[in-house]
């Protein structure tokens, strides 16, 4: 009996972490960065390029990835019947969450599932980014403990629900039909792409299962500080040592801090780009990833946080805040990191999430 509520509790789950380690490494492989199969910050950044949202040459696809973890949610949401058009829930707060979620995340050059990917590829300077992300889930609890809410979503008509979707669906169609209205890295992270095919049907598979799974790095580590339940944690473990396997018998592992790919040395201001992306996760309820999960099943407010994340990406570009990887030029190491108006943005988030978290607590409803 305990070995099928084992089953029936871990399976799927790590399942779902051993099918995502399997398709970043596929999918970097094939053409994607290193490291960087999948990271959800990131290839929404590229998305944001592609729509001419930002100028940052090097950082602009039309990335299928994120097209196929939303419709793929979607798709077992309604096979599952658990299809919901919601919101109501704060939304413009989520946008602005979402928008500093995002800066904090190019700060550190990736997500949370970037940063164990980073992980099973050896870098070191992820775990930095780890320790950071740990400190802000912990602020979140914090708040959650002492009764932080955004407030209740309320249903809605399902248009409402299939509204992001529906745009992933015609980002889709662009990138296949007319990409001469998109913009195409020529170099840099932005150039480096597994075919679109490829892509599309990675992410559907991820978000199919994501779906089923409930996968969220920040509700996995929330779960485990306020609950003692690692149940969702276990799935970004099984994700973290398929990757370090995978690594291992492709010789592609290289453990250590310098020359890392897409990553930069400036751990400050990696731990606190993360800090604010793990604090900012807490008060949205789930990680950047189970934003795109929950847009996918009709979740209204999801959908402005995520189109909050894309703005932020835009934002973090046009104005200097995100990260720059550590380089070799000339035979000379030089090293990366965010610059002066990236540190004060991510500054100024922690004052705003500050000041969200204390003014939607109990008492607080006219603050």
């Amino acid at each position: 009996m305990k070995e099928k509520n084992w089953l029936k509790s871990y399976g799927l789950i790590i399942l779902t972490g051993i099918v995502v380690g399997i398709a970043a490494l596929v999918l970097t492989a094939v053409g994607n960065p290193k490291n960087m199969g999948f990271c959800i910050a990131c290839f929404e950044r590229d998305i944001a390029g592609a729509l001419g949202l930002h100028s940052a040459g090097k950082v602009q696809y039309m990335r299928p990835e994120i097209i196929g973890i939303v419709l793929g949610s979607m798709v077992a949401a309604l096979a599952a019947k658990e299809f919901r058009a919601r919101a109501g829930s704060s939304p413009a707060i989520r946008f602005v969450l979402g928008l500093f979620v995002m800066i904090g995340a190019l700060v550190f050059l990736g997500c949370p599932l970037r940063m164990v990917i980073r992980l099973g590829g050896g870098d070191l300077t992820a775990v930095i980014g780890l320790l950071g992300f740990l400190a802000g889930i912990l602020v979140g609890v914090v708040f959650l403990k002492k009764g932080f809410s955004l407030g209740r979503a309320y249903s809605v008509r399902k248009s409402e629900g299939f509204m992001l979707p529906g745009v992933m669906v015609v980002l889709l169609v662009l990138l296949v039909a007319a990409p001469q209205l998109l913009k195409f890295s020529e170099e840099g992270p932005g150039s480096m792409r597994a075919f679109w095919i490829i892509s599309l049907v990675a992410g559907l598979v991820v978000g199919l299962l994501a779906q089923r799974s409930r996968l969220c790095m920040a509700g996995g580590l929330r779960d485990a500080f306020m609950l003692r339940d690692f149940t969702l944690l276990s799935g970004f473990l099984a994700i973290w040592i398929t990757i370090t396997i995978g690594n291992l018998i492709m010789g592609k592992y290289n453990l250590g801090m310098l020359s890392q790919p897409i990553a930069h040395t400036q751990h400050l201001w990696s731990f606190l780009g993360m800090a604010l992306a793990g604090w900012g996760s807490i008060l949205l309820g789930g990680c950047p990833l189970r934003q795109l999960i929950l847009a996918g099943e009709g979740n209204g407010d999801s959908a402005v946080t995520v189109l909050g994340m894309v703005v932020g990406a835009a934002i973090a570009h046009n104005f200097g805040m995100a990260g720059n990887p550590d380089s070799v030029v000339d035979g000379v190491y030089k090293v990366g990191g965010t610059s002066t108006v990236g540190m004060v943005a991510v500054v100024l988030g922690f004052v705003v999430l500050a000041a969200i978290s204390v003014t939607h607590l109990p008492g607080k409803e006219n603050a």
